[in-house]
């Protein structure tokens, strides 16, 4: 006998209408101890905020595990008025932090020439062409005057609102190249002053997410620490500090057989281990991806967390981009904190039907 259920979103959440996420169900599972597995029929569409399956089993569904792999699109008008190439890659930076930013970019003839502000939860959309090379950081510490004169305290690329040099050490750098297959990455290599993530979408290959999620800022040796009235605003690499060879990877040491890691490149890795650390910290921190767009967010993790509230039988999973929860016949109502790259919001779910 046929089991149906259906469980309803109500998406909430500090995000803007231009991140207003569409959810789909990409599979569903349930195994019990038996490791009985449900055959769903997934419903799912553009504004859809619930999904319902069908299973085929007569066991009662109390006390299963339901997962439910969850993929979060990000449904942004594209439109500028301009003629792009199909080609053209999309490029979403997101401010998730909850301080103002300044975005820079180089070369930033795509991108609203090279600097903007961005406020907490504020998100804005560009074009870049296949070809384009550049880097992207935040800026913290910001004062411009009505003419777009000023300074950070972090990241600055000149005295403009608008990049007119390259990015003051230390800043945490978002790097690509655009290509039939794109390479890109996240570099620590100058530094840290912001967490930030890259994420492909609806790119084809590897297409990992790249980045430093973490905030180093508070765990930063005192020797690397740059502070502002007492607080710790951004963390130097040790080249910067230290000036030396064996942590520049240069002189006798500018080969990747005998420049390697060190205690400082080691901090920056353990915390974040897809982001480069070092120069030569090419096999775990380079990035592939062909034909992708990509989602760049400031001060974001890529963890899902789950609470809930009126069940006896508590599941907990923490696993990025994972659903998992008990489904039992005493409670109804769930809680849920999504911290993703795309968003930070609030969801309540419902089971609104479950019917033999």
């Amino acid at each position: 006998m046929d089991r149906t259920i259906e469980i309803e979103f109500d998406i909430n959440g500090p995000y803007d209408s231009l991140i207003r996420p569409n959810i789909s169900v990409a599979s569903l599972t349930s195994r019990s101890e038996n490791n009985i597995t449900f055959d769903p029929k997934i419903f799912s569409s553009k504004d859809a905020n619930s999904f319902r399956f069908v299973t085929k089993d007569l066991v009662t569904l109390s006390h299963h595990i339901i997962r439910v792999w969850i993929t979060i699109r990000t449904p942004v008008n594209y439109s500028t008025g301009t003629k792009w190439s199909e080609s053209a890659r999309v490029f979403t930076i997101i401010n998730s932090c909850d301080q103002t930013i300044w975005p820079a970019i180089t070369p930033g003839e795509n991108f609203n020439g090279g600097g903007f502000e961005l406020k907490p939860g504020q998100s804005i959309v560009f074009h870049a062409p296949v070809g384009w090379s550049g880097r992207i950081w935040g800026r913290t510490g910001c004062k411009f005057d009505s003419t777009g004169t000023g300074t950070c305290e972090t990241g600055s690329c000149g005295s403009t609102l608008k990049c007119s040099a390259s990015g003051k050490p230390p800043a945490s750098l978002a790097e690509f190249t655009l290509a039939a297959l794109d390479f890109y990455d996240v570099s620590l290599v100058d530094g840290f002053n912001l967490p930030m993530s890259v994420t492909p979408m609806n790119g084809k290959g590897n297409c990992s997410v790249a980045g430093c999620v973490a905030d180093l800022r508070p765990h930063c040796p005192q020797e690397l620490a740059v502070k502002s009235n007492g607080k710790v605003i951004s963390c130097r690499s040790a080249c910067d500090v230290f000036d030396r060879d064996e942590y520049c990877c240069r002189g006798v040491y500018g080969n990747p057989v005998v420049c390697q890691p060190t205690y400082y490149s080691k901090i920056f890795k353990q915390a974040c281990p897809t982001a480069y650390s070092y120069a030569y910290d090419d096999p775990t921190s380079i990035m592939t991806c062909t034909a992708s767009d990509y989602v760049i967010s400031f001060c974001s993790s890529r963890f899902v967390l789950f609470t809930f509230l009126t069940t006896s039988h508590d599941y907990f999973n923490y696993d990025s981009n994972q659903v998992s929860f008990i489904l039992d016949h005493d409670f109804y109502i769930y809680m849920i904190y999504f911290i993703h790259p795309l968003l930070i919001s609030y969801a309540k779910v419902k089971v609104i039907q479950m019917q033999k």
